[in-house]
């Protein structure tokens, strides 16, 4: 048995089970069907929730709360700000299981809804749960397939690790990205609101706006599919023809290739360790009260500016969830963002240009992340307050240059109908291989292999990887 190359034959298949157009179609009616509302609410009127030690909070102490951060650092050209942030100390489940059909694995996908989804029903994982929610402090029913993740059920572990979340809005947040192999000939329950399909087929989804939610990409991003040699390559192109003239099969190149890349792993992680050597990052918590240039009326949290982000409260009714009707705090972004990575050929190989960005939450100073990730600022020149490298490259893209493009949300279970443009870029001879310090190029295939360490790869180049197609 090789996980690796399974998973890359699921990458490049498209599906037995169900097609990808009757995947959205039953998508569609799952939008029709659902039974939703949310209204916005005052913060402090919010059921099962408390302003409490100068932070909002739930009466349980479980979940997540709000609070006051104070950052102070010497990266960029801000060195000292205040924002709040969602604190949320436990680790959640962000799951797949999957089974092989007729010797392709296939993923088992939930029609989930979240409160702050743009478009109420997106795909999510098998099994996306906090602790809080497993351990049913809600009081609601126990998550579906819970059991093939606990232990309890016999499985083949592929893929487990902890990975990070969103930095600039959760304090050292992590969860499970966890993936598990049932048995070919097991009989696996498979209940309404779930289907099977290829990794091919959500990487094909990918391509849809807001269908895939933030949690499926994050796991999907864990994947490795082996590294191969320049030989390897070659038999693989009797079958593939990889010429690389085509865009997915120069991905595919990109991410197989071990051989092929400008820098060693031992120089991409000297590089990393001298980022977070140089950079400083010093976060104390203080009081909501306390936050310079933020606003908290009771009803909302805000800047004064109304730039960045807020923090509303929602009243919710959801129809098919373990809890049908909550309360909550959620995070409004002020405006949609960019997600970005530049590609070039070099010595053949289509290579990545890799950010190294400090965010206010990280674990430990700096994670790699996309070419440009504008999330909380305005990057419209002429709105901004600081200067963006290469975002130029993402504004006048020419068509031709475009490799992907979609709008995708942010999780919806914290965040409010936030969307970002993840998109990927080419460049050509004419951009110079040196850039600049924070910078530093990649092949797919070495940031697949950084992926499999903890905290490498924010979960911003997480979600921008996992839409690379290979169909």
């Amino acid at each position: 048995m090789n996980p690796q190359l399974d998973f890359l034959i699921s990458a490049l298949h498209p599906g037995l089970c169900i097609s990808t157009p009757e995947i959205l179609t039953w998508m569609q009616q799952k939008n029709k069907d659902v039974k939703y509302e949310l209204t916005q609410k005052p913060l402090s009127n919010l059921n099962g929730w408390e302003y409490a030690e100068d932070r909002i909070q739930h009466h349980s102490g479980k979940f997540f709360s709000i609070q006051g951060i104070r950052i102070t650092t010497n990266y960029g050209l801000v060195p000292t700000w205040d924002q709040p942030i969602i604190n949320q100390p436990e680790i959640g489940f962000l799951g797949f299981i999957v089974q092989k059909k007729k010797g392709v694995l296939h993923f088992l996908l939930q029609a989930k809804i979240e409160p702050g989804n743009l478009n109420v029903v997106q795909l999510s994982p098998t099994l996306q749960a906090t602790r809080s929610n497993y351990m049913r402090v809600h009081g609601g029913k126990t998550p579906l397939y819970l059991e093939y993740f606990t232990g309890e059920k016999k499985v083949n572990v592929l893929v487990d690790q902890l990975q990070s979340e969103q930095g600039a809005r959760f304090y050292q947040k992590r969860n499970r990205n966890i993936i598990v192999e049932v048995d070919e000939n097991e009989e696996i329950p498979v209940y309404d609101n779930f289907v099977w399909a290829t990794l091919g087929q959500i990487k094909q989804l990918l391509t849809e706006p807001n269908v895939v939610n933030m949690d499926s990409r994050t796991v999907i991003s864990c994947i490795n599919y082996g590294n191969y040699t320049e030989k390897d390559l070659q038999l693989l192109s009797a079958f593939r023809k990889l010429d690389g003239n085509s865009r997915p099969d120069s991905f595919l190149y990109s991410v197989l290739s071990s051989d092929n890349h400008l820098h060693e792993t031992n120089r991409i992680i000297q590089w990393m360790t001298s980022r977070k050597f140089k950079y400083e990052l010093n976060v104390e918590k203080i009081g909501l009260s306390e936050m310079v240039h933020w606003i908290y009326d009771g009803n909302i949290i805000e800047h004064e500016q109304k730039k960045y982000f807020s923090v509303i409260g929602v009243d919710v009714s959801i129809g098919n969830r373990e809890v049908t009707s909550w309360q909550q705090p959620m995070v409004k972004s002020a405006q949609e963002g960019i997600i970005g990575f530049l590609v070039k050929k070099i010595n053949g190989i289509y290579h990545f240009l890799v950010q190294a960005k400090l965010e206010a939450g990280n674990f430990d100073i700096i994670e790699m992340a996309p070419t440009v990730q504008c999330l909380t600022g305005n990057y419209r020149k002429g709105f901004n307050e600081y200067t963006i490298p290469y975002i130029e490259y993402f504004v006048d893209a020419k068509q031709e240059n475009i490799w992907y493009s979609a709008f995708q949300s942010e999780e919806g279970g914290r965040f409010f109908k936030e969307q970002n443009l993840n998109i990927i870029v080419e460049v050509g001879d004419e951009f110079p291989i040196e850039v600049q310090d924070n910078y530093c190029w990649m092949t797919l295939n070495q940031m697949l292999n950084f992926v499999s360490y903890n905290n490498y790869l924010n979960i911003a180049a997480r979600s921008l990887l996992s839409a690379v197609s290979f169909l």
